[in-house]
């Protein structure tokens, strides 16, 4: 499941929510990612986040659609925010659940590494200094890089 929204998600109710029913589900990996008051050194007082509705949707559908081939889950969330974001709230929200742990983390591990290079999301920072747009970073395409291998 996608959701791409401005307000705030309870990481606990979207858990519970994913769970319920589920008696199969024998491990849940759940990754929440927050803005940071501190970004490459400098201080962040603001972040906001656009997209292009529908497009961003469809992005991370096909990312998903990608981690349900290459692993049995039994059941994953994808939630991304978007607007302006202050230092401390939740911007991402991914679950994943199988019946074995080891599929759950991998295929959160690698809805991450994707989300960071392929989802169409543009980051605005605010700082001291005015506002920048974030650079595409080195460590985020290595980190994808390690899931363009062939599956098995």
């Amino acid at each position: 499941m996608i959701r791409v929204q401005e307000h705030p998600f309870d990481a606990g109710a979207e858990l519970a929510s994913l769970k319920a029913g589920r008696s199969g589900i024998g491990g849940t990996v759940m990754f929440l990612g927050s803005v940071r008051e501190m970004s490459e050194g400098a201080e962040v007082r603001a972040m906001t986040l656009e997209h292009y509705p529908g497009m961003t949707e469809k992005a991370l559908a096909e990312i998903e659609a990608e981690a349900l081939r290459r692993w049995p889950i039994d059941a994953s969330l994808i939630i991304h925010r978007h607007g302006r974001l202050e230092p401390g709230e939740d911007i991402v929200l991914v679950i994943t659940a199988s019946a074995h742990r080891e599929a759950a983390f991998e295929a959160c591990h690698f809805l991450i590494d994707w989300l960071k290079t392929k989802a169409p999301f543009w980051k605005l920072e605010e700082g001291p200094e005015g506002a920048s747009w974030v650079a595409a970073k080195d460590s985020d395409d290595a980190a994808a890089d390690r899931w363009k291998k062939p599956l098995p």
